[in-house]
């Protein structure tokens, strides 16, 4: 608390001091009465007035001072009133009733809020897997009949397959670190899952799919990577370039400290006015607005997924050449388990 503050803050006090000791001394001069008498009263009247008046300034301003000391020093602001010694002032006390209050009902109403989210994410996951059952019957019953269905058909409803993975997998994300495990996770193996499950697309696009350098281990969640994998194939189909036959290269190196992971297409590439944004929510983009209908979620959960899982991912592009993600995985041995 400033001084200035305090003192402006009582003007009106301050005035009536004034105002007294204008009446007392106005009374004693009526009364005439000894002017050494009237220097003294003055004096004391006075010196009384500075001392209530520092107390009141420095029992306050130490209250107030720890309470905006503490309040810069907490991460979450809300949980001040947990922190607030009792003052010894009565509007103080006062302040600290009403900020503990406050306290409590906005906990209370947080609390309504994430049993509501939970429960909305859960009917979620439900309605995905639920959904999930017909879709993968209708995927296997084309498999079945080929000669019957268009690949038009098969495409779109591979389609939805995927889109209803990402629903699910943006639903966990926000929790992700209660549904992930961190082992030894072969990249080898990951890829390979990942292209089966796309193969279809793969085919019906004519993609040419190149690996090197696979036979790596690294500290991840393979079913998350599978599916971050997936958004970045699914991505590369939607915006490849007619002019050349598409191309994905997915390749890793091993450094003593990391490895990395590179996955590259020769699609249409992203603007550089783009690339700050991409990883933002619902961020579409020239490419997004232009050619493919995009929701701009894609790769905003795979950026979530990769900072839960302790990975860091980058891209680099031209446009009209080529697009390449990196993704770091460092060596830890934290999570290793005998």
């Amino acid at each position: 608390m400033k001084i200035t503050d305090f003192f402006k803050d009582r003007v009106f006090i301050y005035i009536s001091y004034s105002v007294t000791f204008g009446i007392i001394f106005t009374f004693m001069n009526a009364f005439h009465t000894d002017l050494q008498l009237n220097l003294i009263t003055g004096i004391i009247f006075l010196l009384m007035a500075a001392i209530n008046e520092a107390w009141e300034f420095f029992r306050k301003n130490g209250f107030y001072n720890d309470l905006r000391d503490k309040l810069e020093n907490l991460d979450r602001k809300y949980l001040i009133s947990e922190m607030i010694d009792e003052p010894s002032f009565a509007e103080g006390k006062l302040f600290r009733d009403v900020i503990c209050e406050a306290g409590k009902s906005m906990c209370e109403n947080i609390a309504v809020y994430r049993k509501n989210s939970s429960e909305f994410r859960e009917f979620i996951e439900m309605w995905v897997h639920e959904i999930k059952l017909p879709v993968s019957s209708l995927l296997l019953m084309t498999h079945n009949n080929r000669s019957e269905i268009s690949e038009n058909f098969l495409e779109q409803l591979m389609r939805i397959d995927n889109y209803t993975d990402t629903v699910l997998y943006y639903a966990r994300s926000e929790n992700a670190e209660k549904d992930y495990l961190i082992n030894e996770t072969s990249l080898k193996r990951v890829v390979s899952n990942i292209a089966l499950k796309h193969r279809e697309m793969l085919l019906m696009h004519n993609v040419t799919l190149r690996t090197a350098g696979l036979d790596l281990n690294v500290l991840t969640d393979g079913k998350w990577l599978e599916f971050i994998l997936g958004q970045l194939i699914s991505n590369s189909i939607k915006f490849f370039s007619s002019e050349r036959g598409p191309e994905i290269t997915i390749s890793a190196k091993e450094f003593p400290d990391k490895t990395i992971l590179n996955y590259k297409d020769n699609g249409i590439g992203i603007p550089d006015s783009d690339i700050p944004y991409i990883f933002n929510k619902s961020f579409t983009g020239e490419n997004g607005r232009n050619g493919a209908r995009s929701t701009g979620m894609g790769l905003y959960i795979v950026k979530n997924l990769c900072d839960r899982l302790g990975h860091t991912i980058s891209v680099d592009s031209q446009k009209n050449v080529f697009t390449e993600f990196e993704i770091i995985f460092p060596k830890n041995d934290f999570y290793k388990f005998n």
